[in-house]
């Protein structure tokens, strides 16, 4: 407990100690705030050429997106023609289909009825 009650006590000391105010600052030479002043243009002018390369791509995104959805588009117009054009050929080969099999039934009555009247 003592040891316990001693490492609290020099903990306290020792945030006390630390908690004091910093020794006071040599004021900035001419040269310090020169140097200071240029270092604080130089990075002005990195975080205006970053916004200015930020803007490009984002250009750049957008119209890849723009194309992207253009092509999207034309292909589904494409794909609406073909599968309509593949519907109307369809529907002409079962019409055609159709034709042929009345024909055929139109000449089996004809056989059936020719065959009918010769065997009466």
């Amino acid at each position: 407990m003592n040891k316990l009650l001693a490492t609290l006590i020099a903990t306290l000391f020792v945030g006390v100690a630390s908690a004091q105010a910093p020794a006071p600052v040599a004021p900035a030479t001419p040269a310090v705030v020169k140097t200071e002043a240029k270092a604080d243009k130089s990075v002005a002018a990195a975080v205006k050429s970053e916004a200015k390369v930020d803007a490009k791509a984002d250009t750049k995104v957008e119209k890849a997106e723009v194309k992207a959805a253009e092509k999207t588009t034309k292909a589904h117009a494409k794909e609406a023609k073909v599968k309509a054009k593949a519907d109307a050929k369809a529907e002409k080969v079962e019409a055609k289909a159709d034709v042929k099999a009345d024909k055929a039934v139109i000449k089996a009555e004809v056989k059936a009825d020719v065959k009918a009247a010769g065997s009466k």
